[in-house]
């Protein structure tokens, strides 16, 4: 008995190798191109533009939120969506003998937590002293309401509150 082997009808050869590795490597950069493009299409920005200045300002801002603390004033901020889909939002200040604070600029600011670029600035005007009201286009989610109080150059208080607009 003898055996007999038919041969290969396959050959490995040098050609069908090169062919291989060029076309698994263009997959590889195929997938990669569009992964990137994923990333710089949906990425919304950096939150701090230079860290390092961002560090230097660390005692300053520290020294900022301790002073805000000894002024002990009693900010209150609402956020209500009012009949027609705006969102309205109302600050009243009063200092720590209750006395309401006027003569201040608030500067409110929605940010969205992981886009900057659906941040939604919302411009406030003294309906009365220490009162503080206005409105804004903003879609329901969930928001940080960011509040900077400014008198004559000097922050006086500056708060960041998560909240979710319905």
């Amino acid at each position: 008995m003898s055996l007999v082997t038919r041969p290969s009808e396959f050959r490995l050869t040098g050609r069908i190798v090169l062919v291989s590795l060029v076309l698994f490597f263009a997959t590889v950069a195929a997938v990669n191109a569009v992964m990137i493009r994923a990333a710089t299409m949906t990425f919304g920005g950096v939150e701090t533009v230079n860290a390092y200045q961002a560090g230097l300002a660390f005692n300053r801002a520290h020294a900022a939120a301790l002073a805000q603390d000894a002024r002990h004033w009693k900010v209150v901020a609402e956020l209500t969506r009012t009949a027609d889909g705006t969102a309205a939002l109302a600050v009243s200040l009063r200092d720590a003998g209750g006395v309401p604070v006027s003569g201040v600029v608030v500067d409110a600011r929605l940010a969205h937590p992981a886009d900057a670029r659906r941040d939604r600035p919302i411009a406030l005007h003294e309906r009365a002293p220490g009162r503080l009201e206005g409105i804004a286009d903003v879609p329901p989610g969930q928001w940080d309401l960011l509040l900077d109080v400014v008198r004559g150059g000097e922050e006086l208080f500056r708060s960041k509150s998560r909240i979710v607009l319905r």
